[in-house]
C-alpha cells in the first residue's frame, strides 16, 4: 500500500472512531471469527457424542469518560458451579427463550438489573465450547446508562473493565492449573484485583484478536 493510501485509511479511522467509541468493535464484528474452545490449548479427550447445552452471554459496552468499557461480575463464593469466578452476564437457554440472545438479555436483568430495551445488538462473535458441556454465544451489545444491581446470593460484584485494557492483545498470557488429574492451560487477562480466566478471558481475546490491526 502506498503511503499517501496508508494515510488516508488511518485517517478514515481515526474519524470513525472519534465520531463512535465503538467503531473499532463493529469492524470487528463485521469481520469472519472461528469458534474457540476450552480444549484448544490443551489436549484433553472429549467424547465424540457429546452433546453441547445452548447458552448465551452479554459483552457488554457501556459509555465512559476515559472510552468505553465492558460489564463483568463476579461469581458469588458460595455457588456450587464457578464459585467466585469473573464472568458475563448469561446462562443457559431456557425452554422460554427464543435463542441464545433472548438467554443473554433475560439473565443480564436477572443477574444485573439491566433494564427491558437498555441493549442494542451490535452483533455476536463465534461459539465458545466450555468444557463443562455449554455452546456459549457470546452476544456483544452497546448498553445505555442503568444503575446496576447484582442478583442476591448469585452475583457478588459488577465492574467494568477498559475496553482499550481487554483489546490490548499483550495483556493476555497463559497460565494452567491441575483440573481432573492433569495441567489444563487456559488464557487470562488480569484487570487489578480481578482475575479474569478460562472462557471469559478466551471470549474477550476472540474480540481482541478480531479488533487487532
Amino acid at each position: 500500500m502506498r503511503p499517501m493510501a496508508r494515510r488516508c485509511r488511518s485517517i478514515r479511522r481515526l474519524t470513525a472512531t472519534m465520531a463512535d467509541p465503538l467503531a473499532p468493535v463493529l469492524a470487528a464484528l463485521a469481520r469472519p471469527g472461528q469458534p474457540t474452545s476450552d480444549n484448544e490449548l490443551n489436549n484433553l479427550p472429549l467424547p465424540a457424542d457429546r452433546v453441547l447445552r445452548p447458552a448465551g452471554v452479554l459483552v457488554g459496552l457501556i459509555a465512559a469518560p476515559d472510552g468505553p468499557r465492558i460489564l463483568l461480575t463476579k461469581r458469588a463464593s458460595h455457588l456450587r458451579h464457578h464459585p467466585g469466578q469473573i464472568a458475563f452476564p448469561g446462562g443457559k437457554v431456557d425452554p422460554g427463550d427464543a435463542d441464545a440472545t433472548a438467554a443473554a438479555l433475560r439473565e443480564a436483568h436477572e443477574e444485573v438489573a439491566l433494564p427491558p430495551g437498555a441493549a442494542t445488538i451490535l452483533g455476536h462473535l463465534p461459539e465458545h465450547e466450555t468444557v463443562t458441556g455449554f455452546r456459549v454465544s457470546p452476544v456483544v451489545a452497546r448498553l445505555a446508562p442503568f444503575p446496576p444491581h447484582p442478583e442476591a446470593g448469585e452475583v457478588d460484584e459488577i465492574f467494568t473493565v477498559p475496553l482499550a485494557h481487554l483489546a490490548d492483545l499483550g495483556r493476555y498470557r497463559v497460565e494452567g492449573r491441575r483440573w481432573r488429574g492433569q495441567i489444563r492451560h487456559y488464557w487470562v487477562v488480569p484487570w487489578g484485583p480481578y482475575y479474569i480466566w478460562g472462557a471469559t478471558a478466551r471470549i474477550l481475546r476472540a474480540l481482541a484478536e478480531r479488533m487487532a490491526p
